[in-house]
């Protein structure tokens, strides 16, 4: 029983992300067609962060697809704030931003190196202080993407035993 709610609740948190990118979409004048929303709730539904080739072959199981395909569903999805781009790991994930109607944050990443779990922060200092610096030498930032390599808690409480 647990299980199914479990599984409920994740498949009913996809959908209501499903529904939330179709007005960003709107709001942006922008499609998100049916490879795109494909290629979204793959990526929501997924544990941790997923590369193309991965999606791929989740994708041909259900239709034919080609990597350029993907990677313009995903060039799509990262400019309207969807998702996000892990270079460290070449891999995508969904953005948890809690207003993706503006999607104005700067997003920092936690990548474990021994797990490969990630988890996004939101903070908001640690852009300012980012910005500042570059500012300060005469760089104008555009896009700022941290990711911060280490060792997550599960996995460092697993090593001190």
């Amino acid at each position: 029983m647990g299980a199914v709610s479990l599984d409920h609740a994740v498949a009913e948190g996809v959908a209501n992300r499903l529904a939330l990118a179709e007005q960003v979409c709107a709001a942006h004048g922008a499609r998100l067609t049916d490879l795109r929303r494909e290629v979204l709730e793959l990526i929501l539904a997924a544990e941790g962060p997923l590369t193309a080739y991965a999606l791929l072959d989740q994708l041909q199981q259900s239709r034919r697809a080609a990597p350029p395909t993907i990677y313009r569903a995903l060039d799509f999805l990262m400019e309207q704030g969807l998702i996000h781009k892990l270079e460290r790991l070449n891999a995508f994930l969904a953005c948890i931003d809690s207003d993706p109607l503006s999607h104005n944050h700067a997003a920092q990443f936690l990548i474990c190196r021994n797990c490969h779990s990630v988890r996004e922060l939101e903070d908001q200092g640690i852009s300012d202080a980012v910005v500042r610096a570059a500012e300060a030498i005469g760089f104008r930032p555009e896009h700022t993407t941290i990711e911060i390599e280490g060792v997550c808690a599960l996995c460092a409480r697993n090593l001190a035993k």
